[in-house]
């Protein structure tokens, strides 16, 4: 797919350039073209702040990591969760996916407990 710069702002005005997937079409849509800060190129302008896209995804990642948190039966003492983010100068960030699916990699730690090793027979 082509690529085409988009600039983003942070909230506190800070903008930015990103390649991102170039549109089908901007016809209709809120995506406008500006003159990005740094070049003076022509460029699409992101309809969210950085900060404004994250919020659409910090409430799934808060909830894959709560379920997978609570729905063990021992609990782990380490959680990880890999997965990839894009961002779109229409629709901000978004789970990037590969071959039409968005995974997500999980890795669960526990450590041996050792505690009963440490016990003196009296």
């Amino acid at each position: 797919m082509e690529k085409e710069l988009a600039q983003f702002k942070l909230d506190d005005g800070t903008a930015f350039l990103v390649e991102v997937e170039k549109p089908a079409s901007t016809r209709g849509s809120s995506i406008q073209r500006v003159a990005a800060v740094n070049s003076g190129q022509l460029v699409l302008q992101a309809t969210r702040t950085l900060e404004e896209a994250l919020d659409q995804v910090q409430p799934v990642i808060s909830k894959v990591v709560s379920r997978l948190k609570s729905g063990l039966t021992t609990p782990a003492n380490e959680v990880e969760i890999t997965f990839g983010l894009k961002l779109s100068a229409e629709a901000g960030v978004v789970f990037g996916s590969v071959g039409g699916e968005v995974t997500f990699e999980v890795k669960l730690k526990w450590e041996k407990d050792d505690s009963s090793a440490n016990i003196e027979p009296s």
